[in-house]
């Protein structure tokens, strides 16, 4: 399976040339230069490490991983960075980076702190629920040992049931977990969710219990 790497970087050529080496080393790559659109994209997929600048328009390269962690978004994280300032790396390692690198760096030496950190962070073991399997680790559910292709909220729900497997999940533990207070969540766009989730895995069983919630039958 390719590894997946978010890469954020607002210097354009620096991130083709980047892209082209971690794609010549059979990663998967995504690129964004700023740090609200690196938020968006991650709100809809999931990546096995984020490379990070941390001067970059709109939301910072710190700030963005601050707020990944408190969201309990663990995915392994490397600052490529030109700071030699210890404050500001103290800073980096506050908001729950892995590992850095200083620009200019030797291309060599960052495959290898990728690589490391990526086996460092590879899960030990897999919680299953009959044929679905959750990687903790990597944020990914598998069932039947294929990856399944889910958004942000669709992997939350999906995760919900198998915590609760076999009992009722109400729908307001299922809007509180999937939409901020800011955001708008409704028993309408829950059923949008679970209808996905079923036509996903059409011999799933998930059952309706009126009045309450869903429940994720083992």
């Amino acid at each position: 399976m390719s590894i997946k790497i978010l890469l954020l970087e607002d210097d354009l050529l620096f991130a083709e040339s980047l892209t082209d080496l971690l794609e010549d080393e059979n990663f998967n790559v995504v690129h964004t230069p700023n740090g609200q659109e690196a938020l968006d994209i991650i709100f809809e997929n999931k990546f096995d490490l984020y490379l990070l600048d941390i001067n970059v328009p709109l939301i910072n390269g710190i700030t963005l991983l601050g707020e990944l962690r408190e969201s309990s978004d663990n995915t392994p994280a490397i600052f490529l960075t030109s700071h030699k300032d210890r404050e500001m790396l103290k800073n980096g390692f506050m908001s729950g980076g892995d590992d850095y690198i200083t620009k200019p760096f030797d291309n060599d030496e960052l495959i290898f702190r990728i690589n490391a950190l990526v086996r460092r962070n590879k899960p030990k073991q897999n919680e299953c629920v009959a044929k679905l399997c959750h990687d903790e680790v990597h944020h990914r559910i598998f069932y039947d040992k294929q990856e399944l292709e889910l958004s942000k909220k669709e992997y939350q729900l999906l995760l919900l049931l198998m915590t609760h497997v076999n009992a009722p999940v109400p729908k307001e533990l299922i809007i509180d977990a999937l939409w901020s207070s800011a955001e708008s969540g409704s028993d309408g766009a829950v059923r949008v969710y679970i209808n996905r989730i079923k036509q996903l895995l059409p011999a799933l069983q998930v059952e309706n219990i009126r009045g309450i919630g869903y429940k994720l039958v083992s």
